[in-house]
């Protein structure tokens, strides 16, 4: 008995049809990401819907599209407070992520400021109220110390006569041992000519770190908390034209960061 032929299998789309469902596809996505990254003009979505609602009768408390039937009466009445929705959810986030930041920045300064009473009475009772000046931010407390009286001119060692105010310094930053301290070097503008420096942001980098050290072996601070930077002359407090000022700008700063500093 002859075999019977088989029959050609029915022929799939032409092969320009799936070229063109994935273009539409793409173009599809493309045009949802648009409109899911616009912005709806409240104005003009009032308009489109007052337009609706004359024309259609659906938003109005479930209006009769078909005949004398309620169209979709527990949705659609929600639909006219839509454009009320969309210009007012964002004012309402962004009025509540203002306040946080401000009750945040309150609570950051509150926290800074009572660590500056405390440690302007530990300075005082350590008699060395007239070498340091503290001040705060919402940040952190700054104890700022006269790098004439810690250090000669252009070096970078803690003079001897000179350590019992950074020790008496280190036995209060012990209290806050757990916080973030960084302690910054600073200069006057005097171009300096030594060996060992070639520069003022080098020496400056290298006083803060003198007493880094000490704080680190002789006090016991962690090296984990405490930073170290030098910033040279270029964050001055004082004019360098005269010799008060530059003096002023001879430094080293000692901040200790609150626990809310970012």
């Amino acid at each position: 008995m002859a075999r019977r032929k088989l029959e050609d299998p029915p022929k799939g789309l032409a092969p320009w049809l799936a070229t063109f469902g994935d273009l539409m596809n793409l173009l599809l996505c493309f045009f949802v990401l648009l409109f899911s990254m616009s912005n709806i003009d409240a104005q003009k979505y009032a308009e489109v819907a007052a337009s609706f609602a004359s024309s259609f009768s659906i938003f109005q408390s479930g209006g009769t599209g078909i005949g004398e039937g309620v169209l979709v009466s527990s949705g659609t009445t929600q639909l006219n407070l839509l454009d009320e929705y969309f210009s007012t959810m964002g004012r309402s986030e962004e009025g509540e992520e203002t306040d946080d930041k401000e009750e945040f920045k309150k609570a950051q300064l509150a926290e800074s400021e009572k660590m500056s009473e405390d440690i302007t009475k530990a300075v005082e009772s350590s008699g060395i109220a007239d070498k340091v000046r503290i001040d705060f931010t919402t940040q952190y407390v700054r104890l700022t110390l006269n790098g004439a009286l810690l250090f000669d001119s252009g070096k970078a060692e803690v003079r001897e006569e000179s350590l019992h105010i950074v020790d008496r310094v280190g036995n209060i930053l012990l209290q806050y041992a757990d916080h973030v301290i960084e302690i910054e070097g600073h200069t006057d503008n005097v171009p300096i000519s030594s060996p060992l420096y070639k520069n003022n942001n080098v020496l400056s980098t290298f006083r803060a770190l003198s007493v880094s050290e000490y704080l680190i072996n002789e006090k016991g601070l962690s090296p984990e908390k405490l930073k170290y930077s030098g910033r040279g002359e270029y964050v001055p407090v004082a004019d360098n034209a005269t010799a008060d000022g530059r003096a002023r700008n001879r430094r080293v700063e000692i901040k200790i960061y609150n626990t809310l500093s970012e």
